[in-house]
């Protein structure tokens, strides 16, 4: 049986995505790997065993163009309402809290969130299938 461990991402700005990601979301530098042309940077937290790899492309001078094929990582957290507030303290500006009931019963409370190269992150209440 395969086991999910990491998913990578390529950002500009390293110090710029280590500070959001540490903010944002307490993933900390698990392991990083430097080599001439780029680096690899694990970022994880105690709350899984699942790791953010930012790829940072040293000679890189232009934002990556991140498609209409990325959809987006997501979180959950315990209080999605004090998350959302702190994100907004922090000036990361959070989108709306969304209540998601399709048929009228909520199944999920979220909001998203853009890091600063772009990439997509839902926050979702920790509860049901997001635990």
């Amino acid at each position: 049986m395969a086991k999910m461990i990491h998913s990578m991402i390529r950002v500009m700005d390293e110090a710029r995505s280590l500070a959001f990601y540490k903010d944002a979301f307490g993933l900390e530098i698990a392991q990083r790997f430097d080599f001439e042309t780029f680096s690899l940077i694990y970022l994880s937290n105690a709350e899984s065993s699942f790791e953010l790899e930012l790829t940072v492309n040293k000679d890189r001078e232009t934002p990556y163009e991140l498609g209409n094929g990325y959809g987006h990582l997501a979180v959950s957290v315990e209080d999605v309402d004090a998350e959302h507030a702190r994100l907004t303290a922090l000036g990361h500006h959070p989108r709306k809290l969304v209540d998601f009931a399709p048929a009228g019963k909520v199944i999920a409370r979220f909001f998203f969130i853009a890091d600063p190269d772009g990439y997509e992150i839902e926050v979702l209440q920790r509860a049901g299938r997001y635990l």
